[in-house]
């Protein structure tokens, strides 16, 4: 079994400032609930290498990972990969952009698979992951939309 996930959402608020805020890796951090650094270790064309460090899990486990980005911005699409992979035996997703009646819809897919002495399946990472998929991809509105209607560009996102 493989684990596949798709989550959307509507954002009111122009394609361009959900693309350059959704992109901005330096500022994830502030922009999503449950990372606690991002690290740029390489750019390479189009392509950045960084690590993602989360806040302590409830048993203060900190997780962290190496992942790579490919932005086409004429496209509308971002695809990533887990670099170093932890538990998975593959982490990939596809970020998705696509302007819609009253905004901006954003959608992620990732595809991927545990490896067989990961201390969770398939199974429960999807649900995982569509849970936490769906609390994050509501925080990035808010803060989207805030911005938008404060009439400001895509700087640093405030918390």
């Amino acid at each position: 079994m493989t684990g596949h996930t798709q989550n959307e959402i509507v954002i009111a608020a122009p394609l361009d400032l959900v693309w350059d805020m959704t992109n901005d890796l330096e500022n994830w951090p502030r922009l999503f609930s449950e990372y606690a650094s991002v690290e740029i270790m390489a750019r390479e064309g189009d392509t950045t290498t960084f690590r993602l460090t989360m806040h302590p899990d409830d048993n203060g486990k900190v997780w962290s990972w190496v992942s790579e980005r490919t932005p086409d911005r004429a496209a509308r699409v971002v695809n990533a990969r887990r670099v170093e992979t932890g538990p998975f035996r593959h982490m990939d997703i596809r970020w998705e952009y696509e302007e819609v009646a009253g905004g901006t819809l954003m959608r992620w897919t990732q595809d991927f698979a545990m490896k067989p002495e990961a201390p969770v399946d398939d199974e429960w990472m999807t649900g995982n992951i569509n849970r936490n998929s769906a609390v994050q991809m509501e925080l990035i509105r808010d803060k989207v939309e805030q911005r938008s209607r404060e009439g400001q560009g895509p700087a640093a996102v405030q918390r």
